[in-house]
């Protein structure tokens, strides 16, 4: 047996309705930390794809770059507009840390990108009333759609 198919809860971060829910309802704009112009990182390409699913993707790096057409901003609370969904490509030891500032600006969601992944992240995140994966890559999900 799998975890994934037998155990609800904390640890159960990567289910497929809250997969959906964020993709498809939570918001289009999308804060990508970790997010630079370096084209070799995962976050540059997966930003890419995500704006060709048209979200709005705001760079989240200490640089502040303007990265695919949109001016940057060093953390999330430099960000002077609304943000649906807080998409997390730092480690995991950094990972929590985002995702409670995810909840002090009032985000809708956390997703933490493939192998980044802090159970008391998630725990705290879901308590505070947000959608939270861990462990997957938006990229990969969002054409799974149809």
């Amino acid at each position: 047996m799998s975890v994934e198919t037998t155990t609800t809860g904390p640890t159960d971060h990567s289910a497929s309705e809250a997969v959906r829910r964020i993709l498809t309802s939570t918001g289009d704009t999308w804060a990508v930390v970790g997010l630079s112009s370096n084209r070799a990182r995962a976050a540059y390409g997966v930003a890419a794809v995500l704006q060709r699913f048209g979200k709005r993707i705001v760079p989240v790096h200490p640089k502040a770059e303007t990265v695919h057409g949109e001016q940057g901003y060093a953390s999330l609370a430099d960000i002077p507009f609304p943000v649906d969904v807080v998409d997390v490509f730092v480690n995991s030891e950094l990972a929590g840390g985002i995702a409670d500032e995810a909840v002090a600006i009032g985000a809708k969601a956390v997703w933490f990108q493939l192998d980044v992944v802090d159970d008391d992240a998630f725990a705290r995140t879901r308590a505070a009333g947000l959608d939270m994966v861990m462990d997957r890559c938006p990229a990969i999900e969002i054409p799974r759609l149809g």
